[in-house]
């Protein structure tokens, strides 16, 4: 399977195990971005507008250019059903998780300029619900990101220390946020710049998060999870969870 990566497969597993992420420059090649961002935009334009509000937020849902986040992507289109299970993708997961995969999410994400709102540091293995909790979720970069657009935050190794307690936020599409998060885990972070076509892969129990955007400039992302087949999903927990969040985007979202 490591014919296919341009990189040191090795290498990048033992980063991935000691760090918790990984960056991978130059994954996608320009051309590669141009036919993605084709079929994003065909989503945005063609499917999204018909597609229920949890499934599609804004930061202000009377201005449709402050599109943040459009959920289950892979539910809603075939073009997008296929992509996240190419060997490219599932295939780097399985190296990094060590494990056979079940493709889950597929997830575009935006931090409009100037209105963009910042992601809470968050353990995206709280969501996920799993034992054990072994998952990954790759971020893709569709634009320059920096510092001053909301560049990705990580904790280098933080996905050895367990689960940080969580609790409610008040930002749409990210629920629960770190509760103790403080002064010295923000000395311990690592901004991320990126360059479109750019991947971040980070594993589940991996602290993160990002800054607003108060430039001119969008910061555009497609998110890929897997989990690992080993992991098993509490299913009732989830659904009770899944629940109560629906119940609060539409409030959200005023359908």
């Amino acid at each position: 399977m490591s014919e296919q990566f341009n990189f040191d497969v090795k290498k990048t597993k033992a980063d991935f195990d000691r760090d918790g992420y990984i960056v991978l420059r130059g994954f996608l090649n320009p051309a590669e971005v141009s036919s993605l961002q084709r079929e994003l935009d065909r989503y945005v334009n063609k499917v999204a507008p018909q597609l229920p509000a949890t499934d599609v937020m804004y930061e202000d849902k009377q201005n449709l250019q402050t599109l943040k986040q459009l959920a289950r992507i892979k539910q809603h289109d075939p073009y997008f059903a296929d992509l996240i299970n190419r060997p490219k993708w599932a295939g780097l997961a399985k190296i990094l998780l060590a494990d056979d995969v079940i493709s889950q999410e597929l997830e575009w994400f935006n931090k409009p300029p100037v209105i963009g709102k910042p992601t809470p540091p968050h353990q995206d293995g709280y969501y996920f619900m799993l034992e054990p909790n072994e998952a990954v979720t790759m971020w893709l970069a569709l634009d320059d990101v920096d510092e001053s657009n909301g560049c990705m935050r990580y904790i280098p190794g933080s996905h050895r220390t367990g689960m940080r307690p969580h609790g409610r936020t008040q930002i749409l599409g990210f629920s629960q946020g770190i509760t103790d998060f403080g002064d010295a885990d923000k000395a311990a972070e690592v901004p991320i710049r990126g360059k479109p076509g750019d991947l971040l892969v980070h594993h589940s129990l991996t602290i993160h998060r990002a800054e607003g955007n108060p430039s001119n400039r969008h910061r555009r992302s497609l998110g890929f999870v897997y989990y690992a087949a080993r992991a098993r999903q509490d299913a009732k927990t989830l659904a009770d969870y899944q629940q109560n969040l629906y119940k609060e985007l539409n409030a959200a979202q005023k359908i």
